[in-house]
């Protein structure tokens, strides 16, 4: 049940008050001061509150800031209550953080017609904002598919190319090394037409799992490149650290054994891979870095595939 902080020092106005807002089935929660409004705001989180004007000790008008100050990312409506008509005075309440005012004594009827109001306003507000949340979620996963390839799950070629920017201008900031692998399915076509699509986009679903599993730290990056192609991105590694990683996917893909009979180099799928490590001194730009990474893949065909080569 909705509660509402009923603050008044005047114990017949508090009496008359909760007995108007129990007959809106709404729980009464009684202050008599503003510093017992501020203790039972913090711990009744009211869902409306009802605000005398002037009271002993801490007036309304300092009361309702502290209540703004305490939540300020929440919206809980405040009404004032005053035995005072001067615009003044409803000017400096709104300031306060006052969102209406009623003049005393209150009609149970106009009071019972502000709150009613106020409620749909509050529950505009929440509709609102649980749609913005939910607008939010949808776009953060919007914004997390564009940069995950479809089929295998693991990063796209979008993602890569911008991991890898950030990673370039990061190295020459700071003269870390980095490693870019590229990395190409042997024989793919073959396996295509050999086993048919469906097969085939198993086949690099299975690749793209050994070669994630191969970067073991959160901020290495297995993507799919385009095709049959994938590339690592491997931050703060030198050239024989990547290598080790490229073998360690080698040989995990080695013992799944997806037949590859149409291969005229290995009855199994293997792949093929070229390392480049980031050199301040011939790369100007990260596309610099990844066509040493093409140029030794190239190489690793060119001797036979199933190999890796550095450059």
């Amino acid at each position: 049940m909705p509660n509402i902080l009923i603050v008044d020092d005047s114990e017949t106005i508090r009496s008359v008050l909760a007995h108007a807002v129990s007959a809106m089935k709404l729980e009464p929660v009684l202050a008599d001061c503003g510093e017992k409004a501020l203790e039972l705001f913090a711990a009744a989180r009211p869902d409306l509150v009802l605000l005398d004007v002037n009271m002993p000790g801490i007036d309304g008008y300092e009361t309702a800031r502290r209540m703004r100050a305490a939540a300020p990312e929440e919206w809980v409506p405040i009404i004032f209550l005053s035995a005072s008509e001067q615009d003044q005075d409803l000017e400096r309440a709104i300031e306060c953080g006052g969102d209406d005012y009623l003049v005393k004594p209150v009609s149970p009827v106009v009071l019972s017609a502000k709150i009613r109001a106020l409620q749909r306003l509050d529950h505009m507000r929440r509709r609102l904002v649980d749609v913005s949340n939910e607008l939010s979620a949808a776009n953060q996963r919007l914004e997390s598919l564009s940069h995950q390839d479809g089929l295998t799950g693991i990063a796209n070629r979008r993602a890569f190319d911008f991991l890898i920017e950030r990673q370039f201008l990061e190295a020459a900031r700071r003269g870390e090394p980095f490693c870019v692998v590229l990395c190409d399915v042997d024989h793919f076509k073959a396996y295509n037409d050999r086993y048919g699509h469906l097969a085939g986009d198993e086949c690099l679903r299975q690749v793209a799992i050994v070669l994630a599993r191969s970067c073991k730290r959160a901020t290495d990056v297995a993507a799919r490149y385009g095709g049959e192609e994938f590339a690592l991105l491997l931050p703060e590694t030198r050239a024989e650290g990547a290598a080790q990683v490229v073998e360690r996917a080698r040989l995990e893909l080695a013992t799944l054994a997806i037949a590859h009979e149409a291969s005229p180099t290995a009855r199994v799928v293997t792949f093929s891979a070229g390392v480049a490590a980031y050199s301040p001194e011939r790369d100007k730009a990260s596309r610099d870095v990844t066509a040493r990474a093409d140029e030794a893949l190239y190489r690793a065909k060119q001797l036979g595939r199933n190999r890796s080569v550095t450059m």
